[in-house]
């Protein structure tokens, strides 16, 4: 984790369908459904990711406690409802820290790098991406510390608008 003298351990631990009553409840409370929209989308979105072969799916923790959730999914899955822009071959990162306790100390950040860095040492992927909403401006510059770039604002049917950023896989 992030900060001076800091030596909490941020890791990312393959989530299975029994983090599902762990991570339902996360998607139930309003501080996330703020973010990742509403309950039953979300929860579409996350038994997709733990069902799917083309999905990374992740709980966060620190010092071997659950404090949030990620996953990375390749975005075909995800089929036209994404930008035009968008470069095949590109997954899709979503991250929520749910413990209070945790935000705004670098746990995101450095979950999205191990997530960012997972993605790219298993997969065949050119990019990553992350649609984050313009409110959410801490998120914003967390994803740009994690090396992910503005591209342009995209108008998402259920959340509005989102910030499209992207990072590209480093150069051999």
């Amino acid at each position: 984790m992030t900060g001076a003298g800091s030596t909490s351990e941020v890791r990312l631990r393959p989530a299975s369908t029994a983090d599902w009553p762990l991570i339902r409840r996360w998607l139930a409370r309003p501080d996330i459904q703020r973010w990742w929209g509403p309950q039953a989308s979300a929860e579409a979105e996350v038994l997709m990711a733990l069902d799917s072969t083309h999905a990374i799916s992740r709980i966060i923790e620190v010092d071997g406690t659950p404090v949030g959730y990620a996953h990375a999914v390749d975005a075909t899955l995800w089929g036209e409802a994404l930008p035009d822009d968008l470069s095949p071959g590109t997954w899709d990162l979503d991250i929520f820290i749910a413990s209070e306790n945790h935000r705004g100390k670098g746990v995101g950040e450095a979950a999205l790098q191990l997530l960012r860095d997972e993605v790219f040492s298993t997969t065949l992927a050119v990019a990553v991406c992350i649609f984050a909403p313009i409110e959410n401006e801490a998120a914003v510059r967390a994803y740009e510390r994690a090396g992910f770039r503005w591209r342009r604002v995209w108008h998402d049917p259920i959340a509005g608008p989102e910030w499209f950023m992207v990072a590209e896989r480093p150069k051999s």
